[in-house]
């Protein structure tokens, strides 16, 4: 397990070079270029900017979290052939600059959403929180105007410029269907992946966060029946998976521990997360261990541990502590500390290991 931090570039965090260098086990950011519209080509001298500051902290930046994919792209619009090769071309680019993963999702409109931004906890920490009966009456601009009202910092996924236009998209996802999306993935690997199988790079799809459709538009990276199709769709070491147990986790239907022993060749990058799922299918962001949430984070670490997953993991989101001032999700001393949690646990399996070998020796012997 290699482990990464997302950084969302200088004067557009909280957390510093400097902070992320400090929490043992780091060896990488995750980052993006978030000031570079959806399907604009990348520019080389933006890359190599923020590679030689990572550099400066002795950190890489092997994996990229996201290169946008257009709407038209997902929408299978005529000019989606353009937006394919900008984003061909940007893959080339990033390959010269180190990386090595390229998460990215396949979502119309919406990335991630949530009904609450600063939800309090029993220990009186704050979280990203989800209220299911509630997004089904909120109109979707009031939900665009909750998301971004921290305006001084950029919310991937809910860029203001794309989402100024949210009734013509709204419009034009009207007649399209899951099946349409699929197609539309489809096309779309089959344009990219033999550019990320030259260049050494794997793409890995995000789940959709939550796991279902909201507002009437179409998901379809849901659970292990959609992540197994959309690895059918090209087979390539090149088509992978971001395995998102957060995500994932929001449908307690989901068996996470079971998709990374299934698709454990195609896992190039993991996100750890917890969450607490209610009855009524609310649900909130809660601290790594397992013991606060509904996910089994322990058996997921073991299961990546078993499978001798070799991958770049994060901790993904984290709550709001101490007073931080910091992008929803993304403070620093959550993460710090759900990292050290994940360690931990890794750690404990690795010495557990050679006794578990060496009993299986004996058993065999006998």
């Amino acid at each position: 397990m290699r482990m990464v931090f997302r950084w969302f570039g200088e004067g557009n965090d909280t957390v510093s070079l400097d902070h992320i260098k400090q929490i043992p086990g780091v060896e990488g950011i995750v980052w993006a270029l978030h000031d570079v519209p959806a399907g604009d080509e990348w520019p080389m001298e933006k890359m190599i900017a923020v590679r030689d500051q990572a550099a400066a902290h002795g950190l890489h930046l092997e994996v990229v979290e996201s290169v946008n994919v257009h709407e038209d792209i997902k929408l299978g619009l005529p000019t989606r052939d353009k937006y394919i090769d900008n984003y061909v071309k940007t893959i080339e680019k990033l390959a010269k600059v180190g990386v090595k993963v390229i998460c990215y999702n396949f979502m119309p409109v919406f990335d991630w959403a949530r009904t609450e931004l600063y939800k309090q906890l029993e220990d009186g920490s704050t979280a990203l929180f989800f209220e299911k009966s509630k997004i089904h009456g909120i109109d979707p601009f009031d939900l665009v105007q909750t998301i971004n009202q921290n305006s001084s910092l950029t919310m991937p996924g809910w860029e203001p410029e794309r989402l100024a236009h949210l009734t013509s998209l709204f419009e034009a996802y009207r007649n399209v269907t899951s099946e349409d999306l699929w197609a539309h993935l489809a096309y779309f690997l089959e344009a990219i992946i033999p550019t990320a199988e030259r260049c050494g790079i794997t793409m890995a799809i995000h789940p959709d966060d939550p796991p279902w459709p909201i507002f009437g538009l179409p998901r379809i990276m849901t659970g292990q029946d959609s992540l197994r199709r959309l690895l059918s769709l090209v087979d390539s070491p090149s088509n992978g998976i971001t395995l998102c147990s957060g995500s994932l986790g929001a449908n307690p239907d989901n068996d996470i521990i079971a998709m990374i022993h299934e698709f454990a060749d195609r896992i190039p990058f993991a996100h750890i997360r917890n969450v607490r799922v209610y009855e009524n299918g609310d649900f909130i962001e809660t601290s790594h261990r397992t013991q606060d949430g509904t996910v089994d984070i322990a058996g997921i670490v073991k299961a990546y541990h078993d499978t001798g997953f070799t991958g770049y993991a994060r901790p993904d989101h984290g709550r709001h502590l101490w007073g931080e001032q910091c992008r929803p999700g993304y403070g620093l001393y959550d993460r710090a500390m759900g990292i050290m949690y994940l360690w931990g646990l890794w750690d404990a399996y690795q010495k557990l290991q050679p006794t578990a070998e060496k009993r299986d020796t004996h058993e065999s012997i006998a």
